[in-house]
């Protein structure tokens, strides 16, 4: 669905270009319904008054949004298969960020803004000496580690390109986890590998004893 009045103009003056109003979360009269046929992520227009930097004026949907080249763009909820990885993911990171408190980890789609988009992990991992202290704001940092797992709108191919932009932002490895396939790609500057089922994520200096096993991240849908 699709609010036609999720954006509307700020009366109160700011500092800033441009600002928005956050939609009533609430279907009514306004909602427009979304063929089964689209292809997403879809393209929201925002009005005048849209900031992107500010989460608050962000308009509040059923569903994920992002702030992409200019275009705020919209994913719908993800299915089981999408978020009991995800949950595997946000477990295993976060037993090894416990014991490890020099790092801080983030899940529940981070918002990260770097070079004026806004994107969202799955989960993400910050060295804690250079993460500012939490606000109810973005992350302007880029994480040493950005998790993406794929899903009926997100595939292999997507999140390649996704982690493109995080590598070209300063992120050091990128996780790309294939719930479908049981398989993890391993992406960084020096180049990938591919692991599957059997196998662990190979060790990276920048984030110490971090070697999961492919099994711990498919653990739930893998379950018998």
């Amino acid at each position: 669905m699709f609010r036609s009045h999720a954006l509307t103009p700020r009366g109160a003056a700011t500092s800033l270009r441009v600002m928005a109003r956050p939609a009533p979360s609430e279907l009514d009269e306004e909602t427009i319904p979304v063929p089964g046929s689209v292809r997403f992520p879809v393209e929201l227009t925002p009005p005048p008054g849209f900031d992107p930097a500010r989460l608050e004026t962000w308009p509040r949907v059923a569903g994920r949004l992002e702030w992409v080249a200019g275009r705020l763009l919209y994913m719908p909820p993800c299915g089981e298969r999408q978020s009991w990885t995800a949950a595997d993911v946000v477990l295993t990171l976060g037993n090894w960020a416990r014991s490890h408190p020099g790092f801080v980890l983030g899940t529940n789609e981070p918002g990260i803004l770097l070079r004026d988009d806004v994107r969202a992990a799955d989960a993400a991992i910050w060295r804690r000496a250079n993460a500012r202290p939490a606000s109810p704001g973005v992350a302007r940092v880029p994480p040493l580690l950005a998790v993406e797992v794929g899903g009926r709108d997100e595939g292999e191919a997507e999140l390649r390109q996704k982690a493109r932009w995080y590598l070209d932002v300063g992120v050091a490895v990128v996780w790309i986890l294939l719930p479908k396939e049981r398989e993890v790609l391993v992406v960084t500057r020096a180049g990938e590998s591919r692991h599957r089922m059997g196998e662990r994520l190979p060790a990276d200096p920048r984030l110490p004893d971090l070697a999961p096993a492919v099994d711990d991240l498919f653990a739930q849908i893998s379950a018998r």
